[in-house]
């Protein structure tokens, strides 16, 4: 079955870039009204480069990726992706939801499940529903059982590329019977192209954190950032002394009170003074995972030639709280048969 849409069929036909299990993968470049780009993949719905226009003409690329696309099974760390069904940790093997207990892929460590476990939505190859010069809808059908999830999930997400540098991404998803879902974007982010995002400088709007163990999941408490090296409410570098540590941490963002669910809200300011570049992120979920990529050692070159090693690049991911389904003071992640899951994602790049 051809995967595009014919609603699509006067547009350029998305490019073949090959086969994952059987199934063609292709590439499909949006444009932003200012010249801005960004190539997206349907194996993993990955962001594959985002390239932002620049006050002097040249295009930044601002992301970690790969030219070629058979070098994302191989070795991509979740590079652009979209993860789930559950992004982040769920610890004990599993979740208990309505008196039945769930056994899910265990792919990190003796017993968690990451980002949807091994075979997850970020290893799948989602089907094109529509595309515009700006604009593509991705879809993909989790059947019931799924990782050990239960009920059989649809799921959509369009990315659109609009005025000022603006990249938007709209999740939205529905399931056959009462299950989890947490979906987030999972792209490393480097705005000046330089080896290491160490000087990048960092505002995260949240004034606590979930503290983890030495398996990063959750204690179920909250910790207050004021005095301590999470405290990135006011801007300064990502690795400084006064975060002699590496970040791989849920934080609990300052929502404003009122805000209706729908409307996303200020997380983290992102900038690099090499550029000039400033990168503000919006969303409409609790919290927001802050990945260091202290753990980065990627053995081939991937965009523009670059090695990626320990922090070349910073994750910062929008979503419900880490190990939720099985910590009941988290807000809930659980979605009923038949409602429908929303969450949204606005990337907004300006020049200081």
């Amino acid at each position: 079955m051809d995967q595009i849409n014919t609603r699509a069929c006067a547009l350029p036909q998305p490019k073949l870039v090959g086969e994952f299990n059987g199934e063609l993968v292709h590439e499909i470049t949006l444009t932003g009204p200012d010249g801005s780009s960004c190539r997206i993949l349907t194996w993993g719905a990955v962001i594959a480069d985002l390239r932002v226009k620049m006050p002097d003409g040249p295009l930044q690329s601002v992301v970690l990726g790969f030219e070629k696309f058979e070098d994302y099974p191989k070795y991509s760390p979740y590079f652009g992706a979209v993860v789930g069904r559950y992004a982040n940790r769920i610890s004990g093997g599993g979740f208990t939801l309505d008196g039945q207990r769930y056994t899910l892929d265990q792919n990190e460590g003796p017993n968690t499940c990451l980002h949807g476990g091994a075979g997850g939505l970020s290893q799948r190859v989602w089907t094109i529903d529509a595309y515009s010069k700006e604009s593509v809808t991705l879809g993909l059908h989790s059947p019931d059982g799924d990782q050990g999830f239960p009920g059989a999930l649809d799921v959509k997400c369009t990315y659109t590329l609009s005025e000022s540098a603006i990249l938007s991404l709209e999740f939205n998803a529905v399931s056959t019977q009462s299950t989890i879902v947490n979906l987030s974007q999972h792209s490393y982010f480097n705005l000046d192209g330089s080896g290491s995002i160490s000087d990048h400088r960092l505002t995260v709007f949240a004034d606590r954190i979930t503290p983890v163990d030495s398996a990063l999941i959750p204690s179920g408490e909250s910790l207050n950032v004021q005095g301590t090296p999470f405290d990135f409410m006011t801007p300064r570098p990502v690795s400084a002394p006064q975060c002699p540590m590496d970040l791989d941490h849920n934080f609990i963002l300052t929502r404003p009170e009122n805000l209706p669910v729908t409307q996303g809200s200020l997380a983290a300011i992102l900038e690099t003074q090499k550029t000039g570049l400033t990168m503000q992120i919006y969303t409409t979920k609790p919290g927001l995972q802050v990945y260091d990529g202290h753990q980065l050692n990627v053995p081939i070159v991937g965009l523009n030639g670059q090695k990626y090693g320990p922090r070349s690049g910073i994750c910062l991911e929008p979503q419900f709280f880490p190990d939720s389904p099985n910590q009941p003071a988290f807000p809930s992640a659980q979605l009923a048969a038949g409602e429908i899951y929303a969450h949204s994602i606005e990337y907004r790049f300006s020049c200081i």
